[in-house]
């Protein structure tokens, strides 16, 4: 890197930090998730608007791929932090309401959203028509556990029986989604002429669960004081990139190894430690990295051409994605006896996509399952279902004031731990 370089990408860095603060208070103002604010500030600085004029100023184009970059730590950080707070014992504790739940709120919008690429396949469809398909589907099927659980968090909800339920059935969401998403990688040949790596990532996840996992908790209980010194957090940083750079070169995607040493990282005896993991890499992950990666994803929408066509594709897109996930979830919670309201709460809280849907669709861009246009009208959609889930949520059960009051029964440990960022 030359002086210029240097010094455009240290200056547009810090424009985006602070404009990605901004428009994410505005957001909580607004009584919405940050992320709502910050991936409009992607968008904003995007070809949307003034035909990319904004971020070529900033952001020339020979530092781009040194945001691409940034951008991949941060996702790679944010997925370990995901899988660092998936609880199982939240899906033990809800029996099978959050497993019935998650089944019908993933099949009925991924059966409904490879319909809808059939449909879109002249004007959107690319090379391979099973990935496009099947990509759609999972799409259509995303829950953002981390946003779901910080609106659930800032609404005094994570004790009350209805935050219990959605936080186990968004869990479940999420391990089942990526399966989905992983499974797909595997079976479209994106690996190209080495895919017969692929078989490695059977044995690799058999290692991570039965040999990492047991030597990582025999190790934690010899230390039961363990605090994160510098040491200890080199060897979290360490492992989870070793992770996720395992999980990329047998050809699934580096998000799936990040996700997953989070998960396997013990629990037991380790409260304090995963609480600083947490703080220390979440805190430098969410105020930096993410807007980089916000800003790459919003470097890739382009809404300035969206005709009526496209706006026509846009409300079918809509339609799918709120109306499978809401009627599977919402049918699955009234067969199990939920309550009218809480029901249809729980089904709002489950089309909450953030920053997962994001990803997801970063994934399949990357990887050729869909093209730019088709990216960024569901970079619309994500945006969207995920803001409606404030408002929905007053109109159906009340301000957080009142919410209070539904704190009767829920059990305790399933929240005893949602820190995560949205």
């Amino acid at each position: 890197m030359d002086t210029h370089q240097t010094t455009s990408l240290l200056a547009g860095l810090a424009a985006l930090v602070v404009m990605a603060r901004l428009l994410g208070a505005l957001a909580r103002r607004l009584g919405q998730p940050a992320v709502i604010g910050e991936v409009l500030a992607g968008i904003a600085l995007g070809p949307t608007l003034f035909h990319g004029a904004i971020s070529d100023a900033l952001f020339p184009g020979d530092i781009r791929l040194l945001l691409a970059a940034l951008a991949a730590v941060g996702v790679a950080v944010f997925m370990f932090i995901v899988g660092l707070e998936w609880d199982a014992s939240m899906i033990r504790g809800s029996g099978s309401l959050a497993a019935t739940v998650s089944a019908s709120s993933i099949l009925l919008p991924f059966g409904l959203g490879s319909l809808l690429a059939l449909y879109l396949m002249d004007d959107y469809g690319t090379g391979d028509k099973t990935a496009f398909m099947l990509f759609m589907g999972i799409a259509m099927s995303i829950t953002a556990f981390p946003v779901l659980a910080r609106i659930l968090t800032d609404r005094h909800m994570t004790r009350t029986p209805l935050g219990v339920v959605a936080l186990a059935c968004a869990s479940i969401d999420d391990v089942l989604a990526w399966s989905l998403l992983a499974a797909v990688v595997a079976i479209s040949g994106s690996a190209g002429p080495d895919q017969w790596r692929i078989l490695l990532a059977i044995p690799y996840l058999v290692g991570m669960l039965f040999v990492v996992r047991p030597l990582l908790q025999r190790a934690v209980s010899r230390r039961p004081d363990l605090r994160l010194s510098p040491t200890v957090l080199a060897g979290v940083l360490a492992g989870l990139l070793l992770s996720a750079a395992a999980t990329e070169w047998v050809g699934l995607h580096y998000i799936f190894g990040a996700f997953l040493f989070g998960m396997v990282l013990p629990r037991t005896g380790t409260e304090q430690l995963r609480a600083e993991v947490h703080d220390r890499l979440g805190q430098m992950n969410n105020t930096l990295l993410l807007p980089v990666f916000f800003l790459v994803a919003g470097l890739k929408v382009d809404l300035s051409n969206v005709g009526t066509a496209g706006l026509g594709a846009l409300a079918l897109i809509l339609l799918v994605a709120v109306g499978g996930k809401f009627t599977g979830a919402f049918v699955a919670a009234r067969l199990n006896k939920m309550p009218l309201r809480q029901s249809a709460a729980l089904a709002t809280l489950m089309n909450t996509r953030g920053l997962t849907e994001l990803i997801v669709l970063n994934v399949g861009l990357q990887l050729g399952f869909i093209g730019k246009d088709l990216y960024s009208l569901m970079v619309v959609m994500a945006v969207l279902t995920t803001a409606m889930a404030g408002p929905l949520l007053t109109w159906l059960i009340g301000r957080p004031k009142t919410e209070l009051t539904l704190a009767t029964e829920a059990p305790e440990h399933t929240a005893s731990s949602i820190r995560t960022a949205a």
